[in-house]
């Protein structure tokens, strides 16, 4: 009983975060159907405040289906450009489109349903993982949900508690390792089925053992949609179609991995430091 109440309580106040005003849309701001997943900055600048500009004149061009990877120092602007795309900030000049469209014409809504984001910080609140699950979409059938945790591997885990999907995690998944919390966030994302993916520092909280699994499952999610990846361990990002340095707000270099290792600037040197602090452990 204390473990249905405690769940009925989780759920409630996810409904009660999920009943919050929306933020106002522009006027003129029309829903967005399904996106294709063209991302565009055109001389993006952003800052919190005059006086602390993060991002300075940024273009980037991602095209559908592509995974663009950025790395840099920490406090470089990588995660504002993540958070700029779903429309949380507002940026200062230039313009952030999708698929051809600016994106403050778009409701933020339909704008928010066309994306997929797997954080460092994941967001899990005290109710059931199947409720948890459900997060990325709350029409989603029971054969759905078990559907995107096989494919974000945590099925047979889940099997094997006692409560099975009934099971009730703890404020913020506390009775759940920290691979387990991040395969939750997989699945929500598989479930909800985005054509854009946001990956923000996904797997930097976890062991080199457990950030292997879970790359399978990110590898997997990837496939088909357009990838934006913010990554610590540049080894996770050697494949993607392009790479770009971010650095005191702006983009520094940019090119595939053999391409920005052959040319011995910041990036490489960044990788042979990684590679030489991992032989050494």
């Amino acid at each position: 009983m204390e473990q249905f109440q405690n769940g009925v309580t989780g759920f409630e106040r996810f409904l009660e975060i999920m009943d919050e005003p929306p933020e106002e849309d522009a006027p003129g701001a029309r829903p967005m159907g399904t996106a294709e997943g063209h991302i565009e900055f055109c001389d993006v600048s952003y800052a919190y405040d005059d006086a602390h500009p993060v991002l300075r004149h940024v273009d980037l061009d991602i095209p559908r289906g592509k995974t663009f990877a950025l790395v840099g120092p920490s406090g470089g602007g990588k995660t504002t450009i993540c958070h700029l795309i779903p429309h949380f900030y507002e940026v200062s000049e230039g313009s952030i489109r999708i698929d051809g469209r600016d994106i403050r014409g778009i409701t933020r809504d339909s704008l928010r349903r066309q994306i997929g984001i797997v954080q460092q910080d994941i967001y899990l609140f005290n109710a059931s993982i199947r409720d948890n699950i459900l997060y990325g979409r709350l029409d989603a059938t029971e054969e759905e949900v078990i559907e995107a945790a096989k494919r974000a591997n945590i099925h047979e885990y889940i099997l094997q508690m006692e409560h099975g999907y009934d099971t009730v995690i703890g404020e913020r998944g506390v009775r759940l390792s920290g691979g387990q919390k991040q395969r939750l966030s997989i699945a929500r994302v598989f479930l909800k089925n985005p054509p854009i993916l946001i990956l923000d520092e996904a797997t930097s909280a976890l062991d080199n053992t457990t950030e292997i699994l879970i790359q399978d499952a990110l590898d997997e999610l990837c496939r088909g949609r357009t990838t934006l990846v913010v990554a610590h361990r540049l080894s996770t990002i050697k494949n993607a179609d392009e790479i770009a340095v971010v650095a005191d707000g702006e983009i520094v270099e940019r090119g595939s991995h053999a391409a920005l290792m052959q040319k011995g600037g910041v990036y490489a040197t960044l990788y042979r430091q990684q590679f030489r602090e991992q032989e050494g452990a």
